[in-house]
Order: structure tokens, then C-alpha cells, then sequence
């Protein structure tokens, strides 16, 4: 049986240092889930509302470090992986359905990556340091965020396509 989400993750195994984004291989194969199993992921959560939400998150964020926005965020809310649809998904039903794949856990650590770079830009908006938080914006949140669009494209891809 073909792994899940090797197209995207390959085999390298998953470093503990959750300070670097684990980097992304090259797509190498299929899920090897049957079409019950994708059926019912798909049923448990819309992969395009979860794009848009990470999508909305980098606007939301955009719009506050130019000064086009009042909003504050909470960073530990922010920094909460767990807290948003995608990450109640992938913590509770996508676990549990998937999480026997290592692959999937590294999507888990990479979505975890990426909100403690939200709580970081957020930490360091709210402390006035808007340089420092545009930096951190440009580089390594904007990266992550792109890793989890990236991921949940292929995820959907591969849950889509027929045995």
C-alpha cells in the first residue's frame, strides 16, 4: 500500500526542532486510502474553507501591520493550534482516521509551525515592533502559510481522485 501523502512528504522522518519549517520533497505517489475512507475525510471537513481561513489569517494580518486595521490579535490565542476548524480536524477525526500515517503527522507539526509564527507576528505587533513583526510576516509566516495551502491542496487533490 502506497503511503498517504507521500506525493508530498516523502519518507524523511519528522525532526523534533519545530523552530525550522520541515521542508517539503518532491510528490512521489497516491494516498493508498480506499474510497470509503476518502468519503468520509471529505465529509469531516471542506479543505477549501480551510484554505480560505489561512488565506484570511495572512489578510487579516497584512491589513493590521500596514495600519489599515485596528484589530489586535491575542497571540496565545493565535498560537493555538488546535483552535480552528482545521486544527480541531486535524487533532481530533483526522488523527484519528489518518494519524497512523507519519506523514500526516508532519502536516500536523507544519500547522503547528505555522501558528507559532502567527503568535510571533502577533507578539510582536502588539509590543509596537511593527519592523520586526513585517519581517517575520515576509519571511518565515508567510512561508508556512504557503506550506499549509500547499498541503491541504494536495490533500484535497488526492482525496478527490478516484480509485
Amino acid at each position: 500500500m502506497r503511503r498517504f501523502f507521500s506525493r508530498f512528504f516523502g519518507t524523511q522522518k519528522l525532526d523534533a526542532d519545530l523552530s525550522a519549517p520541515p521542508p517539503l520533497t518532491d510528490p512521489l505517489s497516491d494516498t493508498g486510502l480506499d474510497s470509503v475512507m476518502m468519503e468520509s475525510v471529505l465529509a469531516q471537513i471542506d479543505v477549501d474553507i480551510a484554505m480560505t481561513s489561512h488565506e484570511n489569517w495572512k489578510l487579516r494580518f497584512k491589513k493590521t501591520l500596514d495600519g489599515r486595521s485596528g484589530e489586535v490579535f491575542d497571540p496565545t490565542i493565535v498560537g493555538l493550534d488546535n483552535y480552528s476548524e482545521l486544527g480541531q480536524w486535524l487533532h481530533g477525526p483526522g488523527q484519528e482516521q489518518l494519524g497512523h500515517h507519519p506523514e500526516f503527522q508532519v502536516l500536523i507539526a507544519r500547522h503547528k509551525y505555522f501558528h507559532m509564527q502567527a503568535e510571533l507576528v502577533a507578539t510582536q505587533a502588539n509590543s509596537g515592533d511593527i519592523d520586526k513583526a513585517l519581517h517575520t510576516f515576509h519571511s518565515s509566516y508567510r512561508q508556512a502559510s504557503s506550506q499549509i495551502i500547499l498541503l491541504l491542496q494536495q490533500l484535497k487533490r488526492n482525496l478527490e481522485r478516484p480509485d
